[in-house]
């Protein structure tokens, strides 16, 4: 089970999410997409994606901010958990995709294992950014069943 984080303030990161999503469980994967994620709903069990864009000065987008918070705050032990992270940004800016460093940062300060470095999509690049994903995309399964 991949639980699938989105963090979104314009509506990429969630068109990507939901692309990773469909070919997740075009693998065989049973794959969940959370807009508004809630620690306490989510299985540390599981594997989680999370996929957000930055925006402004590296901020959160607004959807996933509370998750953050409650990541920041929260003592719970996370040393069960395996994440990757898919960050969407733009490189003229200094804060180029900050948002998924922060998240990933605060996953490891829980106990939680990284499967592979983040995933920093430039959006100035003209490839789409769920074109970029799903190309990273094999080697996230590759990954994920060696540690099955």
């Amino acid at each position: 089970m991949i639980e699938i984080l989105v963090g979104s303030q314009m509506g990429a990161a969630e068109y990507v999410a939901e692309q990773v999503a469909e070919t997740l469980v075009q693998a065989g994967y049973e794959a969940t997409l959370h807009l508004q994620p809630d620690l306490d709903q989510l299985n540390p069990t599981h594997v989680w994606l999370v996929i957000t864009s930055t925006y402004g000065a590296g901020d959160l987008p607004d959807n996933i901010q509370p998750f953050a918070d409650q990541l920041a705050q929260d003592r719970r032990d996370l040393t069960t958990l395996s994440f990757a992270v898919i960050t969407l940004g733009d490189s003229s800016y200094d804060t180029f995709c900050q948002a998924g460093r922060t998240l990933s940062e605060l996953l490891q300060q829980r106990g939680a294992k990284p499967l592979l470095a983040n995933l920093e999509i430039d959006v100035l690049i003209a490839d789409l950014p769920e074109d970029q994903a799903l190309v990273w995309l094999p080697e996230l399964i590759n990954t994920i069943k060696k540690g099955e």
